[in-house]
């Protein structure tokens, strides 16, 4: 270690707040941080117990620290938002994407305004929608509504010099205004519905669209209401995805978690009730940091960069240290009131939880993208004691809607990864419907027949998804076909049934054992585990959707002609019905919660999904 006299210094340290600079014995700047109590902060760091190995290292190479008093916290929060961002240390997480977010901007000084992709300061007149998280989200926009709506996107010294049609009208996906195809008036419609949806008004248009097809209709104008059908068909499918039931305003979604080392923040940009889409970041991390300090880190550089927009609400996984400063420091750079809250209800509660969800499940491919496959399997080969790498492994899972068509699925993977050529599904028959130790054993039964009589190559491991009773089904199985001794091994999920939590049951001595989140093996049986239940459950709902041949409106309680009407008029058709959530059904008039959820479960079934 240094020879840095740490008593003396912490003696002498103001507690007022301010910033601490830490530098090792050549002068190089090692980390920035700041506090609102510098002696109480910077004495944490030199404690006899409680730090981690991380923090130790950095400890060690400290020569010198350097404070900053300020007047306040929030100065404080800035002037090490500025270092940071200047001397980028080593120790501070940083943040390495800093560039400005794509907008789209609908021109309003032509005759025949365009749609176009914008990034950078907004000088031209018109109006700006967003922003969007990358310019793919603003790209994938524009395409969708040049399908939609078919405002012209081609430059302004291209629009001006055309004497025919291009391409894009030949395809459908523009009026020709540049050769007068389209009259003003038709045009300018066109711009008001692009506005509307972009502004977040999608209910209102659609309503406008259906209105405009029944009066087409009426009027015998039938290529005309064919069009409006289709925009409202295509609107009703994106806003599917899109639309956040309650919510108005600008705000961004932040969730952090924290992994083998590893970090992820999920950011979710919503506004006008539309989800405009998300991004993934991964800040390298040098210290032990927990998901409320990456986020402590994270927000400043995120937000406080000059081109960063700052919504009005920013909703957080977890409230980090000195959020009331960030919040005042935000408010100032915004010129605008901003929250940063972690308790919200409603819609947000949703979204928050999607975006942990979202954060937790790209944190674990990142992990698992990172570590090679024969790490995976020589992991897998320590676990389980094998004399050799597994070759071929399978795994088997049970899907069914309250016993209703029940399938179960068996999926391969090899050293290669998945073997889909050698999936299989079996329709599960004569069992008491909900029996999954039944349904296991008959899936056991028919799959290992055949490869009894030579169809196949059997397995080195059998994964079953599921505890003890489903590896009791698979042992007597194998024992009653007399097939060589393969290892099984049961994938139980923990009480929380989150991933992370399983609990793995040997099948030759029924020990159980519980693996690391972080361990390369774990991931390898999630990997394998998710495909079973993918291709399970993928084959049950097309198995029960085959078996319900009659599924119309007529036969929902509670929905006479009227209903059916307005739900028809609103989504188009009885597959667009189908396809909405209780959410949306909500929207129509007329319709309660509780009718809703009567016509949600007419149209999917009596219960959820079973693994």
């Amino acid at each position: 270690m240094n020879d840095f006299d740490f008593e003396s210094f912490l003696k002498q340290l103001t507690t007022r707040p301010g910033v601490y600079q830490m530098y090792d014995a050549e002068g190089t700047l090692l980390y920035v941080g700041k506090a609102r109590n510098l002696r109480v902060r910077v004495s944490s760091y030199f404690r006899a117990s409680g730090l981690t190995t991380k923090t130790m290292a950095l400890v060690a190479r400290i020569a010198d620290i350097q404070v900053t008093v300020t007047s306040t916290e929030v100065d404080a929060l800035l002037l090490e938002h500025n270092l940071i961002k200047s001397h980028r240390p080593p120790y501070n997480i940083l943040l390495r994407d800093d560039k400005s977010f794509p907008y789209i901007f609908l021109s309003t000084e032509d005759e025949f305004p365009r749609l176009s992709l914008h990034r950078g300061t907004k000088r031209r007149k018109g109006t700006y929608f967003g922003p969007y998280p990358s310019a793919s989200a603003v790209r994938e926009s524009l395409h969708f509504l040049q399908k939609v709506f078919r405002v012209r996107q081609c430059e302004d010294s291209f629009f001006r010099n055309r004497s025919r049609p291009c391409l894009q009208h030949q395809i459908d996906r523009c009026t020709g205004p540049c050769v007068g195809l389209v009259s003003a008036e038709e045009y300018a419609e066109q711009v008001q519905h692009t506005a509307l949806f972009l502004g977040g008004k999608s209910q209102e248009l659609m309503v406008r669209l259906a209105d405009d097809m029944e009066q087409a209709a009426a009027s015998l104008e039938f290529e005309r209401a064919a069009v409006y059908r289709d925009q409202l068909s295509q609107l009703q499918h994106v806003q599917a995805s899109q639309g956040i039931e309650g919510t108005s305003g600008e705000l961004d979604i932040l969730a952090a978690t924290v992994e083998g080392g590893r970090a992820c923040v999920q950011v979710l940009f919503v506004r006008n009730a539309q989800v405009l889409g998300s991004k993934t970041y991964y800040p390298p991390l040098k210290l032990d940091e927990s998901s409320a300090e990456v986020l402590a880190a994270f927000l400043p550089q995120f937000y406080l960069a000059a081109l960063r927009p700052i919504p009005g609400e920013i909703i957080v996984n977890e409230l980090p240290e000195g959020s009331d400063s960030l919040a005042q420091a935000l408010t100032a750079q915004a010129g605008r009131k901003v929250a940063i809250r972690a308790r919200v209800r409603d819609a947000r509660a949703r979204w928050l939880q999607l975006a942990q969800q979202t954060a937790e499940t790209n944190l674990r491919s990142h992990l698992a993208g990172r570590q090679s496959t024969l790490e995976r399997l020589q992991a897998l080969q320590a676990v389980l004691g094998l004399p050799q790498l597994p070759e071929r492994m399978e795994c088997f899972d049970i899907s069914h809607s309250s016993g209703e068509a029940t399938v179960a699925s068996c999926v391969v993977f090899d050293q290669n990864g998945p073997r889909k050529s050698d999936y299989r599904r079996f329709n599960i028959e004569g069992v008491t419907a909900g029996d999954d130790y039944a349904a296991m054993q008959q899936a056991l039964e028919r799959r290992y027949k055949r490869l009894q009589a030579g169809e196949g190559s059997l397995p080195d491991i059998l994964f079953i998804d599921g505890g003890k009773g489903q590896v009791a089904q698979a042992m007597g199985v194998l024992a009653e076909l007399q097939l060589p001794a393969i290892e099984v091994v049961g994938v139980a999920k923990g009480v929380t049934r989150k991933a992370g939590f399983e609990t793995l049951v040997r099948g030759d001595s029924g020990v159980e054992q519980r693996l690391r989140g972080d361990n390369p093996a774990l991931h390898l049986i999630q990997a394998i585990r998710d495909e079973a239940h993918r291709f399970a459950i993928t084959g049950h709902r097309a198995r029960r959707d085959k078996a319900r041949t009659q599924s119309s409106l007529e036969g929902i309680p509670g929905v006479g002609a009227k209903r059916r009407r307005e739900l028809l008029r609103h989504f188009g058709s009885a597959a667009g019905v189908s396809n909405a959530n209780v959410a949306e059904l909500k929207k129509i008039s007329g319709i309660s919660a509780t009718l809703a959820q009567q016509i949600y479960d007419h149209l999917h079934g009596s219960g959820p999904l079973e693994e």
